[in-house]
């Protein structure tokens, strides 16, 4: 069981989310790649000397880490914690009541993104969903678990490689910001989108984390029983 926060650590890390260029930063690795600092500097259109100042406030206060490879220092979330505590920030503000309801639906986020590697958005929750009602994951007290028919059925259905090369493989659900119902997250929902790439089922969009379902991809998962709303 975790601890509580204190007041000072809770004001520390609202003032390293306070700032909309750190916001910027974070936004664009929630998706679990790692990004070098010229990168970062250019998707949030600042300078790269104000840049490698806010990474340095994000690493010390713990919401990035630092990869080094040869030459080159790469910069990524520090860790599943604080991409999902990222995701979920915007539950906790009501929209405003005069907005349209539907409106952030029609945008691609919306639709399909990553979050921290895993599949979020209205696909997101339509493959969790899909999975539950034909009983190929069941819910445990703290995660998410392949059934014996999903070990079978998924494998066969494009949506894992051999599941049951990684019995251990495991998920939780994770509350989805913008359908506000729960899609699939962990090692066991990044393992889905991995190989959903690699069979073009979904395609990546450069500097985005929204998500592109091909054709193929939409015929696979319709043969599968997930229904998908347009």
């Amino acid at each position: 069981m975790h601890a509580s926060p204190t007041r000072h650590q809770l004001a520390e890390i609202g003032s390293l989310l306070a700032d909309s260029s750190r916001a910027a930063i974070l936004l664009a690795l929630v998706d679990g790649r790692a990004r070098t600092a010229g990168e970062l500097s250019r998707m949030a259109g600042i300078a790269p000397s104000t840049a490698s100042a806010h990474l340095a406030r994000l690493v010390e206060g713990g919401l990035l880490q630092v990869l080094s490879q040869g030459r080159h220092r790469y910069f990524k979330v520090a860790n599943d914690n604080v991409a999902q505590v990222l995701e979920a920030l915007p539950l906790l503000r009501s929209p405003p009541a005069c907005a349209p309801m539907r409106a952030p639906r029609a945008q691609p986020l919306a639709f399909a993104r990553t979050c921290y590697g895993h599949l979020a958005g209205r696909l997101g929750v339509a493959v969790y969903q899909g999975l539950r009602e034909q009983a190929w994951i069941e819910l445990g007290d703290h995660s998410v678990r392949l059934t014996e028919s999903g070990r079978e059925a998924l494998p066969k259905g494009g949506l894992l490689a051999d599941a049951r090369a990684s019995p251990s493989l495991s998920g939780r659900g994770c509350l989805d910001w913008t359908e506000r119902r729960p899609h699939l997250g962990g090692p066991l929902g990044v393992a889905i989108v991995d190989h959903l790439l690699r069979r073009d089922w979904l395609r990546r969009q450069d500097g985005s984390r929204a998500l592109l379902l091909t054709p193929p991809g939409r015929t696979g998962l319709q043969k599968l029983g997930i229904v998908l709303d347009d």
